[in-house]
């Protein structure tokens, strides 16, 4: 029986595309032959994963997960994308969405879920590279976060489920504080379900993007001059303006939608006071799905037929 190394292993991973558990097996199989190997994995349908794995992943689903540790709590949310819509409804797909979000509880960032081990004794990575081979699209695990407080509430919403925890927009709301739970929470439920609508780009001035300011200011300052606005006016303008964008992306200074004459802010304080105790919202996370992904330009219909048929 030949010696099945690392770099052995590595090496057929790196020329099939297929998971590390996957690659061992084909190894042992086949007594240590890499083209052998090769052709084992093919067999079974599993080099196929990397064949696809150039095609652009813009479809899937949101999940998130929660639990309680003590006083506080944790939740997490991943984004877990293939090529379509069908493929997301997959109950083998979303089932692992809610593995990889569980997974995300305990740890943090995509590299760390995708090398931790699931129940079945494959690492996420590996379960993806499966999935690929089994269903046939491309999918990646492409975002996560998670949020945790020692006390307090994180609350979770999910815009357009498809089912519990699942679904194509995730929001996670952090807020700190004494107060009764399950008040804190739907408290924490109803800013979520305001950040799923309003899209706020950071928690309080100080954290917004230098480079998000910068950009507007320059769309500002060439909108101005385009206006026809005195030279000497337009830095004055444009900072009235940056203030007032400031205050539409930023989500402690956003009036909340279901009470514009109270910011987010102000619930925050207001609440605390209604339940005895001091409050502070500590961070939000918001996942869109596909939000940033570069899709390629897809054909109508008639045109692909004309195409196909030869047809102008």
């Amino acid at each position: 029986m030949a010696e099945i190394t690392a770099a052995l292993v590595k090496e057929l991973r790196e020329r099939s595309g297929v998971g590390m558990m996957d690659c061992k097996k084909a190894l042992v199989e086949t007594n240590g032959d890499i083209e052998a190997a090769i052709d084992w994995l093919r067999a079974k349908g599993l080099s196929k994963a990397a064949k696809k794995s150039d095609r652009v992943a813009a479809e899937g689903v949101v999940a998130i997960a929660t639990e309680e540790n003590g006083a506080g709590e944790t939740a997490a949310a991943i984004e877990f994308n293939a090529e379509t819509d069908f493929v997301a409804r997959n109950d083998l797909f979303q089932t692992a969405a809610k593995q990889f979000a569980a997974l995300g509880l305990k740890h943090e960032g995509v590299e760390a879920i995708s090398a931790a081990a699931m129940e079945n004794g494959r690492t996420v990575a590996d379960e993806i590279t499966q999935l690929i081979a089994t269903i046939g699209e491309n999918m990646t695990l492409r975002r996560s976060a998670r949020l945790s407080v020692t006390e307090g509430a994180v609350a979770s919403y999910v815009h357009n489920a498809v089912s519990p925890g699942i679904g194509r927009i995730g929001v996670l709301v952090a807020i700190e504080g004494a107060g009764d739970k399950a008040a804190v929470r739907e408290l924490g439920r109803k800013i979520a379900m305001h950040v799923a609508a309003t899209a706020p780009l950071a928690l309080d001035t100080s954290d917004l993007d230098p480079a998000a300011i910068e950009k507007e200011r320059a769309v500002l300052i060439e909108k101005a001059k385009e206006e026809g606005r005195p030279e000497g006016m337009i830095e004055k303008i444009v900072e009235g303006q940056i203030n007032k964008f400031q205050k539409e992306v930023v989500l402690s200074k956003q009036p909340f939608v279901m009470d514009p004459d109270v910011t987010i802010e102000q619930l925050v304080v207001n609440t605390g006071k209604e339940l005895g105790a001091e409050l502070k919202l500590v961070g939000f996370v918001r996942l869109a799905l596909g939000e940033g992904v570069e899709k390629a330009d897809t054909p109508d219909f008639a045109a692909e037929v004309a195409s196909m048929t030869g047809g102008n």
